[in-house]
C-alpha cells in the first residue's frame, strides 16, 4: 500500500485538498441553496478528467508561480527526478 509523505505540504497534496473542498462545498450548498450550485464538483470533476489525459492544471501552475509551491517529484534541468524527500 502507498501512503504519500505527510511532513510537507507539496504541490499535489494542496491540489488534493483544494479539489476536495471544492467537491464537498458545492455539492453541499447544491443540496441544501440550490442545485446550480452542483455545477461546482461538475466542473473540479472536468478540470481532474482533463487533467489525467493532458497533465495540464490551471491550479497547478497558479500555486506554483504565485505562491511558489513545489511538486512531490520535480526535475533537475537534465531530466533526473528529485523528491521533495532530498
Amino acid at each position: 500500500m502507498y501512503r504519500a509523505p505527510t511532513h510537507k505540504w507539496y504541490l499535489e497534496r494542496i491540489i488534493w485538498l483544494i479539489a476536495g473542498t471544492v467537491v464537498l462545498t458545492g455539492t453541499g450548498l447544491g443540496i441544501f441553496v440550490h442545485r446550480y450550485w452542483l455545477a461546482l464538483p461538475l466542473l473540479a470533476g472536468i478540470n481532474m478528467i482533463i487533467f489525467s489525459l493532458t497533465g495540464f492544471c490551471p491550479m497547478a501552475i497558479f500555486l506554483n508561480k504565485v505562491f511558489h509551491v513545489k511538486p512531490l517529484v520535480d526535475r533537475h534541468g537534465d531530466g533526473r527526478p528529485r523528491s521533495c524527500m532530498e
